[in-house]
């Protein structure tokens, strides 16, 4: 039986570039191209690692000849680094959300916002957050070192927005870096369990939900109780 393709995934297996209109200029052309390659190959993967995939099944995706992705990409591993970068795009808006959120109250985010912050854009986002998680430790080197740079950019950008409270701002970067990849890390091992197949039952949603709240309450805590060094 054929599994339907989930939430927030893009079209795939055989979606074609649609002829061009008389006024597209060959930028837009190629641009557009370009996306469809993202696309389809984000659709291939819905149930397949990236390493599993040919050039020449990603360009038959697209609607064109496996030559023509060369003008687009110089590799597979090209385009499987800008797909991070792309995806990473949506952590770093989900971020800015959190940042109004902190400006506005002055206070650490809840655990509770936090979570249902991220669960949301996971499900708008279902494909890329996929392959984020998939890829992370997956078999292609270049597109594991480039998710776990964006990773850490991402730490670091939280880290700075941690500075801003009034509670953290004796903290040195270090014990805020700290502070943020440990936040970082439960929301991508709760996205990892989240998007498991077989955890699609509401009672072990609603665990994971549950027990992803507690830890990072956990962390709040600590942080709250955090004597940083002088």
């Amino acid at each position: 039986m054929s599994r339907s393709r989930p939430p927030g995934s893009v079209p795939h297996r055989g979606t074609r570039v649609p002829a061009s209109d008389a006024g597209e200029s060959r930028s837009e052309r190629k641009n557009r191209t370009r996306q469809a390659l993202l696309d389809e190959t984000l659709g291939l993967m819905s149930d397949r690692s990236f390493a599993s995939l040919s050039l020449r099944e990603v360009a038959k995706a697209a609607g064109i000849v496996p030559t023509a992705f060369y003008r687009h990409f110089a590799s597979m591993e090209d385009l499987g680094v800008t797909l991070v970068e792309e995806s990473m795009r949506v952590l770093r808006r989900m971020l800015r959300e959190g940042r109004r959120d902190l400006a506005a109250r002055q206070a650490l985010p809840t655990a509770k916002n936090s979570l249902d912050t991220l669960l949301r854009q996971a499900r708008e986002n279902e494909a890329r957050f996929r392959f984020l998680i998939r890829e992370q430790y997956g078999g292609v080197a270049e597109v594991r070192r480039a998710i776990d740079t964006e990773l850490r950019l991402f730490a670091k950008e939280l880290a700075i927005d941690l500075s801003r409270l009034p509670e953290l701002v004796e903290w040195d970067a270090a014990d805020l870096e700290m502070a943020a990849d440990l936040i970082v890390t439960i929301m991508l091992h709760t996205l990892g369990e989240w998007f498991d197949f077989d955890r699609r039952d509401p009672y072990d949603e609603r665990e994971l939900i549950r027990r992803t709240e507690h830890q990072l309450v956990m962390v709040f805590l600590g942080m709250r109780a955090w004597q940083p060094r002088l």
